[in-house]
């Protein structure tokens, strides 16, 4: 029960479909395993709310809330709706990411690029932008982004990487701002992990079999030359999320099976 009577919101709580759990689904999960009431947010309200329901089966708190984080009235009416269930926010998860389309700088497009810029890291300040006044009346919050290892390492996927580096230095800025209001702000970077979007994405874009994409990445961890799973995920954000991480903020840590010490 480390987060017993917090409040909090799961951006990104639903998933794509696929053999294995997405770090949202999972971060929501063990945030009601251990206490929290946790509003799952997602652009489509059916994935959302089959979190809800795989929550409130094993006897955890959560309700489903639709919404489309590229747009700041949207945000603010989710926020709204929070506040009106649950009273306050005490955790903001942000775990919205995509990179469809992605491609080196010489053949990236100008369409692709703002839209991956938009939901990777403007969305991102804008449910940050919404839930940050909450936090600082409350004096207390923790707001946890999930950025990639794609921020200081380069695969050609520009866009992808610059609005992941973007979300690192988001996340600092958020916290030296309001560190003096008892606003924690922290970001995970995830490696290679065996996540929904990222294999269907690769099977999809590389045209090869689930099994063929799993044994490439697993060959590039360093730990163990396995990837991670969404649930490695989800504990980083546990512990930033919860009061034993109090004196925690700005922080970037990297749950990657060494992939950023790799890299140097």
């Amino acid at each position: 029960m480390r987060l017993a009577g917090k409040k909090a919101i799961v951006i990104g709580a639903g998933q794509t479909p696929g053999e294995t759990i997405g770090n949202g689904r999972a971060a929501a999960i063990l945030f009601a395993r251990e206490g929290a009431e946790v509003m799952c947010v997602d652009k489509r309200l059916s994935s959302a709310q089959d979190t809800v329901d795989m929550i409130t089966g094993e006897g955890g708190a959560a309700f489903a809330h639709e919404c489309d984080i590229t747009s700041e009235t949207a945000n603010a009416e989710m926020v709204k709706a929070a506040l009106a269930r649950m009273g306050r926010i005490d955790i903001l998860h942000n775990n919205v990411g995509i990179g469809f389309g992605d491609a080196p700088p010489h053949q990236l497009t100008e369409e692709v690029y703002d839209q991956i810029m938009l939901v990777n890291l403007k969305a991102m300040w804008l449910t940050c932008k919404q839930v940050i006044p909450v936090m600082r009346e409350q004096k207390s919050g923790a707001i946890i982004n999930i950025s990639s290892a794609a921020a200081v390492s380069s695969g050609g996927i520009t866009a992808y990487e610059i609005s992941k580096a973007g979300v690192n230095k988001l996340t600092q800025s958020i916290a030296m701002n309001n560190a003096k209001h008892g606003v924690r702000c922290n970001v995970i970077m995830p490696g290679l992990m065996d996540t929904p979007m990222a294999i269907e994405g690769n099977v999809k874009a590389r045209g090869l079999s689930r099994e063929e994409v799993r044994a490439m990445r697993d060959r590039l961890v360093p730990l163990r030359g396995k990837m991670g799973s969404g649930w490695d995920v989800a504990y980083g954000a546990l512990y930033l999320a919860s009061d034993e991480a109090n004196f925690v903020t700005g922080a970037v840590l990297p749950i990657d099976g060494g992939h950023s010490a790799k890299v140097g």
